[in-house]
C-alpha cells in the first residue's frame, strides 16, 4: 500500500482489497514521512510499535507509545501518529474491515453484539495496549502469528488471519472496562471532522476563520476557542502545519520548484513559506529535500 494514503484526514481511497478486506505495513517515522496528521478511515486498525518511541492520538487523546505497546483505533475514530522530540519510531500498521470477521447469516449475534460495536468504537475498550494490561501478552503473540501467515502466504493463510482477528477482538473486549481517558464529546468530534473535510478541500485557497467557522454554524469567537480548546492550537497554526506537511511530501516525492510548491500548498509569500518550514521541520526547504532519504533528486 502507498504510505501517501495516510496523509489525508479523510481517506477515501481503498486500503484493502475487496476479496479479503485485510492489510499491513511497516512505516518508520521521520524516515518515511514527517508524520501522519489527524484523519479518519472506515476500516479499524491496530498500530504495532516496533522500535523507538512516539506519540499517537485517539480521538484527540494523546498518547506516548514506546516499542511493544498496541494502539487499538476503531473504525471512523480521528487519530495521527508523529515522532516524540527527535526519536524515531517504527511500527506496524494492520487495517481491516469489520465485514471480514461478518458471516453470511443476517443474524450473526456474534458480529452485531461484539464484532461491529467493538470496531464501530460503540463498546469502549482500551486504547492503548501496554504490558500493564491482561491481555498485552497474548494480543502481541496473536499479531506476531499474523505477521508470520501473511508474509508466508500458504494455501489458506487467510482463514487462520481471519481466525486471530476473531480472538483479537475477544481480547479487546475484555479490556472494555479499563478505558480511562474520556477523550473530547461525540458532538465536537463530529463538527471536528466537518472543519479537517473544509481543510482538505480548500487548503490550496486563501481560508478566513470567517469561512472555516461557517462551514459549522459557529461564530467567529466561538469557532476560535472551540477550535484551540478541541486540538490544542489556532486555527492558523493548524492550517500552516497542514500546508507544510503537504508542502513537506512534495518536496519529497516531485521535483516541483519550492516557490510553485509554496503556492500550491496555500502560500502567497515565499519568504514566509521559508520561514514557517524552517520553524516547523528545522531546516529550510531546499535543505530538508536534499537530506530527505529516497527524496527526488
Amino acid at each position: 500500500m502507498d504510505k501517501a494514503q495516510y496523509q489525508n484526514y479523510r481517506e477515501n481511497k481503498k486500503h484493502t482489497p475487496d476479496y479479503f478486506p485485510y492489510n499491513t505495513y511497516l512505516c518508520t517515522i521521520p524516515l518515511d514521512f514527517g508524520s501522519v496528521k489527524l484523519h479518519w478511515h472506515d476500516e479499524t486498525e491496530l498500530i504495532i510499535i516496533k522500535k523507538g518511541e512516539g506519540k499517537i492520538s485517539v480521538d484527540l487523546t494523546e498518547y506516548c507509545v514506546k516499542a511493544g505497546d498496541i494502539v487499538f483505533v476503531p473504525s471512523g475514530k480521528l487519530h495521527s501518529i508523529e515522532q516524540k522530540e527527535s526519536m524515531i519510531m517504527e511500527y506496524e500498521n494492520i487495517i481491516f474491515k469489520s465485514s471480514l470477521l461478518r458471516s453470511t447469516d443476517t443474524d450473526d449475534y456474534c458480529f452485531k453484539s461484539f464484532i461491529e460495536p467493538i470496531c464501530g468504537g460503540e463498546l469502549t475498550t482500551a486504547s492503548l495496549i501496554d504490558e500493564t494490561l491482561a491481555c498485552h501478552s497474548e494480543l502481541s503473540s496473536l499479531i506476531s502469528y499474523i505477521d508470520k501467515l501473511c508474509d508466508e502466504k500458504g494455501f489458506g493463510y487467510q482463514l487462520g488471519v481471519k481466525g486471530c482477528l476473531y480472538q483479537v477482538i475477544y481480547l479487546l473486549l475484555t479490556e472494555g472496562e479499563r478505558k480511562t481517558a474520556a477523550g473530547a464529546s461525540k458532538k465536537s468530534l463530529e463538527k471536528l471532522k466537518i472543519i479537517l473535510a473544509y481543510i482538505e478541500k480548500n487548503y490550496q485557497k486563501q481560508i478566513s476563520i470567517e469561512e472555516a467557522a461557517s462551514c459549522c454554524y459557529y461564530s467567529k469567537s466561538y469557532f476560535m476557542r472551540f477550535f484551540k480548546e478541541t486540538v490544542g492550537m489556532s486555527f492558523v497554526e493548524y492550517l500552516n502545519n497542514y500546508r507544510l506537511d503537504i508542502a513537506a511530501k512534495k518536496l519529497k516525492e516531485t521535483g516541483d520548484n519550492i516557490l510553485n510548491i509554496a503556492i500550491d500548498c496555500g502560500f502567497e509569500n515565499l519568504s514566509y513559506f521559508n520561514r514557517k518550514f524552517k520553524q516547523r521541520f528545522n531546516v529550510t526547504p531546499g535543505k530538508y529535500r536534499s537530506i530527505l532519504p529516497y527524496a527526488y533528486k
